[in-house]
């Protein structure tokens, strides 16, 4: 085998999930290009958790994260469902699991917890929900957390009685459908989220320019050394804003609508991918080269259909029934966000864009 069908093998291979900001959108904007997501071939439908907007004014309307999943799930057959991610300080350990649970026998074993330390401290203000003292007691209480659904999902009668939390015989019934539900932590924290990391998750999230998530990447594969863990054993995930169109000019275009509706000028601090699909592809085959397999493309309101990606694609819900697989014929290329993978372009377009909407973790 050369390394230019290697390459094109891992290509293939790559999975497109898209992130739906719940921000400033109607419900039947959002519901529709979920929906348009499950037709078009993407992997996944992921939302915010978040009970202000955290993108422009905080006034801003913004759906419930879980609440919605649930009604995306029940809509859907195909795609894996989850939070970008769950905030730990929203929810006891028990309740999160009770709808994770919930979650995934409403979508017949495609549900994926997300779960993150949590950043917006107006949100926490607003609704008088303890931030903690300091980022690192957060981080503390998102690792014993995230022990805890582990073996609540996992269906262990728990009594704990830890720095943070406290469980008396407690029991997650009835069972997620999968046996192995995953369980996703965002963030990149080096030394609490990424140790949590290699210690108790299936998968991770994170966002930046290369040479950010490289050095990520590199501490992430640390921790796992020290803790014995294979670090292929976790699906890495990258986050990015995309807008495909013919030329970076239309898409430029493009993604000034989206940032004007969201009460943005600009944002700023990782990459955001605009033109064609090309140039899209060549921006990010060098995290592929990294070791992310999942990108996760950041789609503000207002939404509009998703383009196809070609294929039919397993997620994580490996016991989730499935379409058959059949060939999807792409749409036209003024149709918002696309995540068609064209190889063997050396093209490479992209803009500096925002902040992580998950927060830093």
């Amino acid at each position: 085998m050369t390394t230019r069908d290697a390459n094109d093998r891992n290509e293939s291979q790559v999975k497109f999930g898209a992130q739906l900001w719940s921000q400033s959108s109607d419900w039947a904007g959002f519901r529709d290009a979920a929906l348009a997501a499950e037709a078009a071939g993407w992997d996944g439908v992921w939302t915010w958790d978040h009970l202000l907007a955290i993108q422009g004014p905080w006034e801003q309307p913004i759906f419930e994260g879980w609440t919605a999943l649930a009604a995306i799930g029940a809509l859907t057959s195909r795609v894996t469902v989850g939070l970008m991610v769950g905030a730990n300080t929203f929810r006891n350990p028990g309740l999160t699991a009770k709808l994770a649970t919930t979650l995934d026998n409403i979508t017949d074993g495609r549900a994926i917890l997300g779960i993150g330390g949590a950043w917006f401290d107006r949100e926490h203000d607003a609704f008088a929900i303890d931030f903690g003292k300091s980022v690192g007691e957060r981080l503390d209480w998102l690792d014993e957390a995230v022990m805890l659904l582990r073996r609540l999902l996992d269906g262990e009668r728990v009594t704990h009685e830890g720095r943070f939390y406290t469980m008396n015989d407690a029991l997650v019934a009835p069972r997620p459908v999968q046996d192995h539900m995953p369980i996703l932590v965002g963030g990149s924290g080096p030394k609490k989220t990424l140790r949590t990391v290699a210690l108790r998750a299936d998968a991770w999230n994170t966002s930046g320019f290369e040479d950010e998530a490289a050095g990520k990447m590199a501490i992430l594969r640390e921790h796992c050394e020290a803790v014995g863990r294979d670090i292929e054993s976790i699906e890495r995930t990258i986050s990015f804003p995309i807008v495909i169109r013919d030329d970076e000019a239309a898409a430029g275009k493009a993604w000034e609508v989206k940032l004007e509706h969201n009460g943005l000028d600009e944002m700023t601090s990782v990459p955001v991918l605009l033109g064609p699909p090309a140039a899209v592809a060549a921006a990010i085959r060098p995290y592929l080269a990294m070791g992310f397999g999942h990108v996760i493309v950041r789609l503000p309101a207002p939404g509009c259909r998703p383009r196809t990606t070609g294929r039919r694609s397993s997620g994580w819900a490996k016991s989730a029934r499935r379409s058959p697989a059949r060939p999807l014929q792409p749409r036209p290329a003024d149709r918002c966000t696309s995540s068609r993978w064209p190889a063997g372009s050396a093209e490479r377009g992209w803009r500096s864009g925002s902040r992580p909407s998950s927060g830093p973790t």
